[in-house]
Formats: structure tokens, C-alpha cells, sequence
């Protein structure tokens, strides 16, 4: 059995390569999308073990790409975590009932987001 393979979707480059860098140290593949089209794209060639996705993009925002990726039957049922700014209970309660499985803020913990992706 190969490594799990977390899919990051963000559109701060420094942002992504820090999850690559921890990620990666952690024992994950990663691969990496700068907007949501790409990330979707990525996301059903792939099928990858998780998915890690920015909330505020331009173009397509993370709520599209989660509702997207939710409405795919290859993609359905892929964990999800959204990674924003939006930090506020209502923000946080739309996410999750868009589908995401869980709910992480920015500035956050490398340490924290690598435990809730194992979880």
C-alpha cells in the first residue's frame, strides 16, 4: 500500500508550500492546485485520500469546488477539510453543511491540521 495523498487547493502560493513541506514530512503525497477548476480537475483524475481547501479564492471559491466536489459520485465521499479566514459560527456552519468534513481557521496549527487529516 502507497502513501495517502492529500490534495492541497489554495490560491497563497507561500500557504501551499508550507502544507507540501508538512504534508510531505509527515509521510503524504501531495499535490497542489492554485484555483478551484484546477483543484476539481486534480481531484477526479486523482482521487486523492483528502482534500484541503482554501474557502476565499477568486473565480471559483471553495464552497463551489465543495459543493462540486459533493456532487460527483468519484468525489463524493472524499474527506474534506476547508481551510479559511472565515472564522465566525455562521461561516463555519455553512461550510460544514456544504459537505466539508470539518473546519479549519487561519492562522492555524500545522501540527493541528496533520492530526484532523490523519483523523
Amino acid at each position: 500500500m502507497g502513501k495517502e495523498t492529500i490534495l492541497v487547493i489554495d490560491d497563497e502560493k507561500d500557504l501551499v508550500d508550507l502544507l507540501r513541506y508538512t504534508l510531505e514530512r509527515e509521510g503524504f503525497d501531495v499535490l497542489a492546485a492554485a484555483n478551484g477548476p484546477a483543484g476539481l480537475d486534480i481531484a477526479r483524475r486523482h482521487l486523492p485520500d483528502a482534500v484541503v481547501l482554501d474557502r476565499m479564492m477568486p473565480g471559483m471559491d471553495g464552497l463551489t469546488v465543495c459543493r462540486a466536489l459533493r456532487e460527483d459520485p468519484r468525489t463524493a465521499r472524499l474527506p474534506l477539510i476547508l481551510l479559511t479566514a472565515k472564522a465566525e459560527e455562521s461561516d463555519r456552519v455553512v461550510g460544514l453543511e456544504m459537505g466539508a468534513d470539518d473546519y479549519v481557521t487561519k492562522p492555524f496549527s500545522t501540527r493541528e491540521l496533520t492530526a484532523r487529516i490523519r483523523a
